[in-house]
C-alpha cells in the first residue's frame, strides 16, 4: 500500500515536471533566452531521476521469471545510463550556444523569463513537498527515490538562479547574465551526467557498492564467534539499491550443529550494517586445498 502511495506521488510529480518542462522550453525559444532553455534541460535530469524512481518501484513489484531470476532491475540501470549519455551531450550543446552568445549577446524578453522560472520554481516546491515525506520515511534505503528528490531541489535551486537573473535584466539589460546562467547550469549539468554514467557503468561491471568496503564485510562476519574465515567474498549491486553478495565461509567444526543458526545470523548482520539483502553462503568445514581450483584464498 505504501509503495503504490510513493508510486502515485511519482507519477503527479513527473506529470507537473514535464508541464514545467513543455513551458520552459517554448518560453526559452519565444524569450530568446539560453538561461531558461538550460533550466528545461536541468528540469529533463528532474523527469527522469523521477521516471527511474518510479520504474524502479514498479520493477520492486514484477516477480521474477525462469529466465530474469533477478527480474528486471537492471532496466533501471540502463534507463540511467542512456539518461546520463543524453544530458552530457545536451549539456555540451548548451554551453557551445553560450559561448557563441557571450560574444555578441542578445536581448532577452525579461518578463516571459520571470514568468516561466517562477512556474518552475512553484511547481519544483510543490515536488519537494510531495516527496520529503517519502524519502524521510520508510524508503531511506531508496538511493533512487533520494537522487531524484535531491535533483528537483538542485532544479529548485537553478529556477531561483533564472529567477533572478530575469529581475537583474529587467532593471539593467545586462543580457550577457542570461549567458552566463546558461553555462553555469550546462556545468553542473555535466557534472551530474558525469556522475550518473560513473555509477551506471559502475553498476553494469558488477562493482562492489559505494560506501561498502570488503575489507568491512570481512571483518565484520569473522567476529561472528562460529565463522573462522571469509574468503571467496563477491559484494555487488543489481541495481542501484538492491545489493548481493556470494562467499565461502570456515566455520568451527565443534558449531556445525549451529550452522543455520549462524546462516541467520550473517544475513542479519548483513542486512542492517550494509543494506545487503540478497546473499549466497557456501559453508566449509575444514580449509581449501591450495591447489583447489573452485575455492581460491585469493579472491
Amino acid at each position: 500500500m505504501k509503495s503504490n502511495l510513493v508510486q502515485n506521488k511519482l507519477k503527479l510529480a513527473i506529470l507537473l515536471t514535464s508541464l514545467v518542462l513543455v513551458a520552459e522550453v517554448v518560453g526559452g525559444i519565444l524569450a530568446n533566452s539560453l538561461a531558461l532553455l538550460g533550466d528545461a534541460a536541468h528540469m529533463l535530469t528532474d523527469v527522469f531521476s523521477l521516471s527511474l524512481s518510479w520504474l524502479a518501484l514498479k520493477i520492486a513489484d514484477r516477480p521474477v521469471t525462469d529466465t530474469k531470476t533477478y527480474g528486471y532491475h537492471r532496466m533501471e540501470i540502463f534507463a540511467a545510463l542512456l539518461n546520463g549519455i543524453l544530458l552530457f551531450t545536451m549539456a555540451l550543446w548548451i554551453l557551445w550556444e553560450a559561448f557563441e552568445r557571450f560574444q555578441s549577446p542578445q536581448p532577452v524578453h525579461t518578463p516571459t523569463v520571470m514568468a516561466v522560472a517562477l512556474l518552475g520554481l512553484a511547481t519544483n516546491l510543490c515536488v519537494v513537498y510531495f516527496l520529503k515525506d517519502s524519502v524521510g520515511h520508510g524508503h531511506h534505503h531508496d538511493l533512487n527515490l533520494k537522487g531524484a528528490f535531491y535533483h528537483v531541489l538542485g532544479d529548485t535551486l537553478a529556477s531561483v538562479a533564472v529567477l533572478l537573473g530575469g529581475v537583474v535584466m529587467w532593471y539593467t539589460q545586462w543580457y550577457v547574465l542570461d549567458v552566463a546562467i546558461a553555462a553555469l547550469i550546462s556545468l553542473i549539468l555535466m557534472w551530474g551526467a558525469r556522475s550518473i554514467i560513473a555509477d551506471s557503468v559502475h553498476i553494469l561491471l558488477e562493482g562492489v557498492p559505494r560506501g561498502i568496503s570488503l575489507k568491512d564485510v570481512e571483518r565484520e562476519l569473522t567476529s561472528i564467534p562460529a565463522v573462522e574465515d571469509i574468503h571467496e567474498l563477491h559484494v555487488w549491486c543489481i541495481c542501484s539499491n538492491i545489493y548481493a553478495l556470494s562467499t565461502h565461509a570456515l566455520v568451527n567444526n565443534s558449531k556445525v550443529t549451529q550452522v543455520e543458526d549462524t546462516l541467520k545470523e550473517i544475513k542479519v548482520l548483513l542486512k542492517d550494517r550494509f543494506n545487503i539483502t540478497h546473499s549466497t553462503i557456501q559453508f566449509e568445514f575444514s580449509p581449501c586445498s591450495a591447489s583447489e581450483a573452485l575455492c581460491d584464498m585469493k579472491h
